[in-house]
């Protein structure tokens, strides 16, 4: 239940982040309104994932998924291009984050 909770709190802050584009500098209210309640709901749904994934893990998951969906976002609604270093990185990431999750031993206290 715990990665779900995660899995929510990345999939809003992917949108607040896509929307804070669509802010254009903070001078569009309603982009301003979607990015600023996206992020303080990601960031309370972040803070519950704390309570039992350590934190480095939680946030390598919060990164690493974040980054891969943001770039899918952005090139699918914003036509932004990515080239094969861009995907190659992002496969690594993928990687790295899998590794962290498959073989650490890590425990939240």
């Amino acid at each position: 239940m715990t990665y779900l909770v995660l899995a929510f709190a990345i999939v809003v802050e992917v949108i607040a982040t896509t929307a804070l584009k669509e802010a254009d500098g903070f001078t569009k209210p309603g982009w301003i309104i979607v990015t600023i309640s996206g992020y303080l709901v990601a960031f309370y749904f972040l803070s519950i994932t704390l309570r039992t994934i350590p934190t480095g893990v939680a946030y390598a998951i919060w990164s690493g998924a974040g980054i891969v969906l943001i770039s899918a976002a952005a090139w699918i609604f914003q036509g932004q291009k990515l080239d094969a270093p861009a995907i190659i990185g992002m496969a690594l990431i993928i990687s790295g984050v899998a590794v962290m999750n498959i073989f650490s031993t890590v425990s939240p206290h």
